[in-house]
């Protein structure tokens, strides 16, 4: 071990002369363990909230979905499309078509955007964890059923299983307005209301109606088309590893998106929260860190006797100033360690017991409790941040007060 690091470490546990630099030295850690701790429980919960926007979209978007770059159908039944059903990682795939609607029920009416679905669309999602209303179905021989979102569901006034269908409008494809008669200009056709979900999306659950897809190719006058493909993979399968291969498939004409991309502006918003407020924190623990200096300039002070002892010995101003330099470092370091170790053992308490409620957790949220997730990469880039700052904060002024009394 260094002289200089060995010093450093003694005077930094050592019972100082004077009571009062005991307590800055406490008190410069304390400050930047909790500044740490509240950084690592900041980020953790915006992990959190990442975590469960993803749960949730999950349940209404598939792992990966084709949709053209321009227009809002494609005919899924040609060449590149054949390469991608034959993939040995794609397990399912399901054809969806979707375009805005109107829906009437009695004397209420709301738009919305209808989406048409094939058969194994309830084998692609988890859309019976949803489900707040009635069942999904799709239809039978001798009846369509339609499931809403919630909000739909209320602008409408209706529950699922009511006796009356609903009215179902769309504008006909290259037919000209009838002003004359503009209802002529629309194509109707009825639906069942089989369930209502509720995604705790305002994006679906606001908007939202399925239907089948062929009643939905009828209603909007199309015969292959599709406006998406939703594909899930096999288990094991590498999910960015086959968006490459289709990408490279299907070329520049289509999108191949994840869950991420495909609601890329929420998960966006989130990610842009968490950095700024991470970029914020670092301020304030760059104030934390004056605490630091404080100290430093105290110890300085008190071991004048010690820095004489030092000269005598040998040692020149470099290794004196060093001596301080580390003495700071070590400071920044073992609050940084402790505020980590804390900050993730609060973190796994509000997993497990969920402290601190949303709304008093009476069941106005998605959930009750705030949602933390500990990721390692945060863990590290904290850790390596405070250091740094530690490092920087601490240099100027040691040389500064080690021409000043050294």
């Amino acid at each position: 071990m260094k002289v200089e690091s060995y010093i450093a470490r003694r005077y930094l546990f050592s019972k100082k002369s004077h009571n009062a630099i005991n307590i800055i030295s406490l008190v410069a850690v304390c400050g930047v363990a909790i500044a740490t701790l509240a950084t690592v429980c900041t980020l953790s919960v915006f992990n959190g909230f990442q975590g469960l926007l993803s749960d949730m979209f999950g349940s209404f978007d598939p792992e990966l979905k084709i949709t053209p770059v321009k227009g809002k159908v494609f005919d899924p039944t040609t060449a590149p499309f054949l390469e991608i059903y034959a993939l040995p990682e794609t397990g399912l795939i399901s054809e969806s078509l979707e375009d805005n609607v109107l829906i009437r029920y009695k004397e209420r009416q709301v738009p919305a955007v209808m989406k048409g679905v094939s058969g194994n669309f309830a084998e692609q999602v988890s859309i019976d964890s949803i489900l707040i209303d009635g069942e999904f179905r799709i239809g039978d021989a001798d009846h369509t059923f339609a499931t809403l979102g919630v909000g739909v569901a209320n602008n409408l006034g209706v529950n699922a299983n009511f006796i009356f269908p609903l009215d179902i409008y769309a504008p006909k494809r290259n037919a000209q307005v009838n002003l004359a008669n503009p209802i002529s200009s629309f194509n109707v056709d009825y639906a069942y209301i089989g369930g209502v979900f509720m995604v705790n999306e305002q994006v679906y659950d606001d908007n939202y109606l399925i239907v089948p897809l062929d009643f939905a190719r009828e209603l909007l006058d199309y015969e292959t088309e599709v406006s998406a493909l939703e594909i899930r993979l096999k288990k094991g399968a590498n999910l960015s590893a086959v968006q490459k291969k289709m990408q490279q498939i299907l070329g520049t004409d289509y999108w191949v998106k994840d869950r991420y991309e495909q609601q890329e502006a929420a998960f966006k918003m989130v990610s842009i929260e968490k950095w700024v407020t991470f970029l914020m924190l670092c301020f304030i623990l760059l104030i934390a860190v004056f605490n630091v200096i404080g100290s430093l300039s105290m110890l300085i002070v008190d071991k004048q006797k010690d820095i004489t002892t030092l000269r005598n010995l040998g040692a020149n101003n470099r290794l004196i100033s060093r001596i301080f330099l580390y003495e700071g470092w070590m400071i920044s370091a073992l609050g940084a360690v402790t505020g980590i170790v804390l900050g993730i053992l609060i973190c796994l308490g509000q997993q497990h017991f969920g402290w601190l409620q949303l709304g008093g957790g009476n069941g106005a949220f998605a959930v009750n409790a705030y949602p933390v997730h500990i990721e390692t990469g945060d863990l590290i880039l904290v850790l390596c941040s405070v250091l740094a700052i530690g490092f920087l904060a601490v240099l100027y002024p040691v040389r500064y007060l080690s021409k000043k009394w050294l």
